[in-house]
């Protein structure tokens, strides 16, 4: 098996030392003694862009952190309008090519890298931890073969899809409709499930026929860049697929305001949405917006409690509460809460949080240290506001070697006390927190839970399957799952309501945003 090969680059040009020596002093160094990449640190993994199927070096980079550590670890393109405008050159010159080929042409690409991916699997699940700080077990069973599997079953839906017909026989006319590619798609992804999500939009944008220009986020890089060392031996042509590193300021907004570019599929917080939507506004884009989330759990008292905990701690902190499903407010009915919230608490406190590389460990570190500070603070406005800090920060301890001691890492916290209009309530987080309050009624809870500015996704517990179907139609989220959590089928639509997005993805959804339609007439 060949492998990625995650070597660091040396020997960089005079030039580019130099633009990065003058940018040194304007980079935030995390702790002392280490020496900014911007200084020509030789033992760093540096990244390249790819555009027009080639790696192609960049005059500037920015620091990446190793969250487990805190210490610089990787280099990242700094890329600008320069980078798109040549990507844009080149999924432009691209198109017409790959938009020619048949389905099943394109079907079989597809379904070779995801055999390259799955071939490169620990190598890729390692470097994913590393870089976002997720513990590697999660890696290796969710991230990477996820994003195997968004290949392949796009791979596979793109030769399923039907066209309407319909004959008027009093005018002798015939219609019927086909879709077209797009063009090209520009594709943000986020930093919480870098490769899942990223190849979760590449993968119907190209089975569609278009070619693409992709933006990771700049604090997980790596695994995408290492995806396109295997697109040219999967028998991707140059152009289809760019991927451009770089800050949303100076590589998003190029991408998103960019005339050719007609459409913006992008995965993130919400304030982002709105700068794309006022960008993109004057250009008429297609827009899908795939944003956050404050999820409620409704567990009522003929829940199975055996079943119900262990799925609602995971639910809460799964990848550090860093996934946009994750369960961030749990209503709980009376009589059950008190049983409820001690095995809950005690449960929680089993979750060993550890480095990321140990495979024992239930949490690892979160993605930054700014964000580990915004999540901290969370807790200490609900201190403020009188809540009770059960377990977690500010609780209990946390034991780490001594190399881990400046990495972002938190324990798993539970709130109660607490009132439906505090901002631990309203807001989302993001992070490995969660809030558990008591309920009387059925259309109470209902309210509570829809009285949020979110509507992604919601858990109902009940053994009584016509409360179930009630309160599910009622709820106000694109997802609800009742007694289980995160299980997907890709053929039905993924998103949510209200502030938490606007389109679906799944395998019509995404199929039909990634193309045009087109209704023709024929008088015969």
């Amino acid at each position: 098996m060949r492998t990625l090969g995650l070597e660091v680059r040396t020997g960089l040009t005079q030039g580019r030392e130099a633009c990065r020596e003058s940018q040194r002093e304007q980079l935030p160094r995390r702790k002392a003694g280490v020496v900014s990449t911007m200084a020509g640190t030789k033992a760093l993994l540096t990244l390249e862009n790819f555009i027009n199927g080639k790696f192609v070096p960049c005059n500037s980079y920015i620091d990446s952190y190793d969250p487990s550590t805190g210490d610089v670890y990787c280099r990242v393109p700094n890329s600008g309008e320069e980078e798109i405008e040549a990507a844009v050159e080149a999924a432009r010159a691209a198109f017409p090519g790959w938009s020619a080929r048949s389905p099943q042409e394109r079907s079989q690409v597809l379904h070779r890298l995801a055999d390259l991916l799955e071939q490169s699997l620990e190598e890729l699940a390692q470097a994913e931890s590393r870089d976002q700080g997720k513990t590697i077990t999660l890696a290796r069973t969710m991230d990477i073969p996820r994003s195997v599997q968004n290949f392949r079953f796009f791979a596979s839906s793109i030769l399923h899809h039907t066209s309407e017909c319909t004959q008027m026989d009093h005018v002798g006319c015939l219609h019927y409709t086909v879709r077209a590619p797009v063009g090209i798609a520009g594709l943000i992804s986020p930093w919480n499930l870098p490769l899942y999500l990223l190849t979760w939009k590449v993968a119907p944008a190209i089975a569609a026929g278009n070619t693409v220009i992709a933006k990771p986020s700049e604090l997980t890089s790596v695994t995408a860049w290492m995806m396109c060392k295997l697109l040219e031996r999967a028998g991707v042509p140059p152009g289809v697929v760019n991927i451009v590193f770089g800050t949303g300021p100076r590589v998003g907004e190029a991408l998103v305001s960019h005339p050719e570019v007609p459409l913006i599929s992008f995965t993130g917080s919400q304030p982002t949405a709105e700068r794309i939507t006022q960008l993109s506004a004057p250009h008429c884009k297609k827009l899908s917006l795939e944003l956050g989330g404050k999820n409620p759990a409704i567990i009522f008292e003929d829940a199975n409690l055996e079943e119900c905990i262990p799925t609602t701690v995971k639910s809460s902190f799964a990848n550090q509460g860093e996934i946009c499903l994750c369960t961030s407010r749990i209503f709980v009915q009376k009589s059950i809460y008190s049983e409820f919230l001690e095995k809950f608490v005690e449960a929680t406190r089993m979750w060993k949080v550890g480095i990321p590389s140990d495979p024992s460990a239930s949490m690892g570190a979160l993605i930054s240290k700014a964000h580990l500070e915004k999540v901290r603070s969370y807790i200490k406005k609900a201190r403020t506001e009188g809540a009770r800090i059960l377990c977690g920060e500010g609780v209990d301890t946390l034991s780490l070697p001594p190399r881990n001691q400046a990495g972002y890492f938190m324990l798993p916290t539970v709130i109660t006390d607490i009132k439906d209009d505090s901002c631990c309530m309203k807001e989302e987080i993001f992070g490995p927190v969660t809030c558990v309050v008591p309920f009387d009624s059925e259309e109470e809870v209902i309210q509570r839970a829809n009285s949020v500015k979110y509507g992604l996704a919601a858990t109902v517990w009940s053994s009584n399957v016509g409360r179930i179907h009630r309160v599910a139609k009622k709820l106000q989220t694109g997802l609800v799952w009742t007694n289980c959590w995160l299980i997907r089928e890709l053929n039905l639509p993924f998103g949510g309501m209200k502030s938490s997005g606007v389109g679906r993805e799944g395998a019509k959804d995404s199929y039909e945003f990634f193309t045009e339609i087109k209704t023709i007439t024929i008088k015969h």
